[in-house]
C-alpha cells in the first residue's frame, strides 16, 4: 500500500494517509500548564506539512505529576479555550490531532518537589544521574483509582476541546509501562505479580477512557514492544498484552520501546541488543501484526520514504515520525513531490550515555523552539550548547512551578 493512502480505523474514523508526526516533549507550556501561543505555532507548522495524524508529546493528566516543568497538564476546564486553539490549527488541514495522556510515575524530576508515586517504592537506576529524580513511594488503591479516573476525565476534556482522539502512553518507562514491569512493580496485589496484574491498570485505563468518550472520538494505546532490560518487560510479554488488548475498542496501537533508564526510542539498548539505525522497532512490530487485531503504528528513527514503505510492506498500517519532522516541518510534502529527504541530527557519542541522551532530548527541542518562533531548524546545533540552553530553561521554569504550586496549594 502507498504511505499516501487513507487508513480506516475500527470506530469508522478515516486517516487521510499512513504517516504519523509521533509524539515528542515539547516542555513548550505556558506559566499556567496550559498550551502556549508558540506550541500552536509549532503545531501549525507540522499541520501545513499535512501528516495524517498529529500526536502531541506528553500532556499530563495531574499537574503534580509532570514529566518537566514546562509540560501541559489537562485535568479540568479551566484553560479548555486556549486547547480548543490548539486542536484547531489541525482542523483546517483535515488532519487528525490526537492527545497523549501521561503519568510519569517514578520518573519525575526531584526539582519540581512533588511526590513521585510508582507502583512500588523503587527509584529509577541511572547512575550518578539517579538522584536528578525523585524517590517514589508506593501507590495506595486509592491512588491507582484517582489515576484511572484522571485519564478518563483528561479524554473526555480533549473531545470537548475539538481533539479527535487520544492516545493513552503505556510505554518508555512512565506509570502504566512501570506496571507493567516486573523490574518496578513488585506488588503482591491485583496490581502486581503475574502479567495479568500488572496489566491491569492498563486494561482499566483502555475501559474507562472508553467509556468516558463517544464511539467516533478515537482510543489508542503506546505499548513498548520490550523495555530492553534484562529481566523487564520484553517481547513475549507485549505479546501477551496485545492479545489482551485485542478484544477491547482500540483504533490504533503504537510500539515502542525503552525508558529512561534504557532509552531504546533513540536507539540504544541495555540488554545486549543492537538496535536498527532507522525502524528500531520494525522487527518487534512484525511480530505482533501477525496477532493484533487493531492497527499498529511504528515510530522510532523512521527518517526516510523508503523506510516508511518497508514498514507499510511488513503489515503495519502505519508510520510515525519524530525527529525528522523537528529538521523539516513540511517532510510529507516534499515527498509527495519527488523529493528524496532525509533529515537527521549528527549521532552524539558521548561516554557517559544518560547525558548523551539528555543531549539529544535537548538538540531536539531546540529545533521544536526555532519553529515555534518561525525560524528554520538547525541541525548543527552544538549538542553541549543545546543542552546547557535546555538546563537553563528546566531549571527556571522548576522554580516557576514550584512557585506556582505553592500558590495553589494556599
Amino acid at each position: 500500500m502507498s504511505p499516501f493512502e487513507a487508513l480506516q480505523l475500527p470506530n469508522g474514523q478515516v486517516i487521510a494517509n499512513r504517516i504519523a508526526k509521533a509524539a515528542m516533549e515539547e516542555n513548550m507550556a505556558d506559566a499556567q500548564q496550559a498550551p502556549s501561543r508558540q506550541l500552536k505555532q509549532l503545531y501549525k507548522a507540522w499541520a501545513d506539512g499535512e501528516p495524517g495524524l498529529l500526536l502531541t508529546g506528553n500532556v499530563m493528566i495531574d499537574r503534580h505529576a509532570m514529566t518537566g516543568p514546562g509540560g501541559v497538564a489537562l485535568e479540568d476546564e479551566q484553560h479548555l479555550d486556549s486547547f480548543r486553539e490548539w486542536a484547531d490549527v489541525a482542523r483546517a488541514k483535515g488532519v487528525h490531532f490526537w492527545v497523549q495522556l501521561s503519568h510519569p510515575g517514578r520518573q519525575t524530576m526531584a526539582n519540581l518537589g512533588q511526590q513521585a508515586l510508582a507502583p512500588s517504592a523503587i527509584a529509577l537506576d541511572l547512575g550518578s544521574f539517579s538522584k536528578l529524580f525523585a524517590k517514589p513511594r508506593a501507590m495506595t488503591e486509592e491512588d491507582i483509582q484517582d489515576v484511572i479516573k484522571r485519564f478518563a476525565t483528561s479524554a473526555r476534556l480533549a473531545e470537548k476541546a475539538g481533539f479527535t482522539g487520544v492516545q493513552i502512553h503505556g510505554a518508555h518507562g512512565y506509570l502504566i509501562s512501570q506496571f507493567l514491569s516486573p523490574l518496578s512493580n513488585h506488588r503482591t496485589d491485583r496490581w502486581g505479580g503475574s502479567l495479568e496484574n500488572r496489566a491491569r491498570l492498563l486494561l482499566e485505563v483502555v475501559h474507562a477512557v472508553r467509556a468516558a468518550v463517544s464511539p467516533s472520538f478515537c482510543v489508542a494505546v503506546k505499548l513498548n514492544s520490550a523495555d530492553f532490560q534484562r529481566g523487564g518487560f520484553d517481547d513475549a510479554d507485549a505479546r501477551a498484552v496485545v492479545e489482551m488488548l485485542n478484544p477491547l475498542p482500540i483504533d490504533l496501537l503504537e510500539l515502542s520501546g525503552g525508558s529512561y533508564e534504557a532509552p531504546a526510542m533513540q536507539g540504544e539498548a541495555r540488554d545486549g541488543r543492537t538496535l536498527a539505525r532507522e525502524a528500531y522497532f520494525l522487527e518487534f512490530a512484525k511480530e505482533l501484526a501477525i496477532i493484533a487485531k487493531m492497527p499498529l503504528m511504528v515510530t522510532g528513527g523512521i527518517r526516510r520514504l523508503p523506510v516508511v514503505q518497508q514498514v507499510l510492506d511488513s503489515g503495519i498500517a502505519m508510520a510515525g515520525i519524530a525527529t525528522a519532522l523537528t529538521l523539516e516541518p513540511l517532510l510529507l510534502k516534499h515527498w509527495r513531490e519527488g523529493r528524496d529527504l532525509n533529515p537527521q541530527l549528527r549521532p552524539i557519542s558521548w561516554k557517559r550515555k544518560p547525558l548523551a541522551a539528555l543531549a539529544t532530548l535537548a538538540v531536539v527541542r531546540d529545533q521544536m523552539r526555532r519553529l515555534s518562533i518561525g525560524r528554520l531548524p538547525n541541525a548543527k546545533t552544538a549538542p553541549w550548547l543545546a543542552l546547557l540552553r535546555d538546563q537553563w530553561f528546566i531549571a527556571r521554569r522548576a522554580r516557576q512551578y514550584r512557585a506556582a504550586m505553592t500558590q495553589s496549594s494556599r
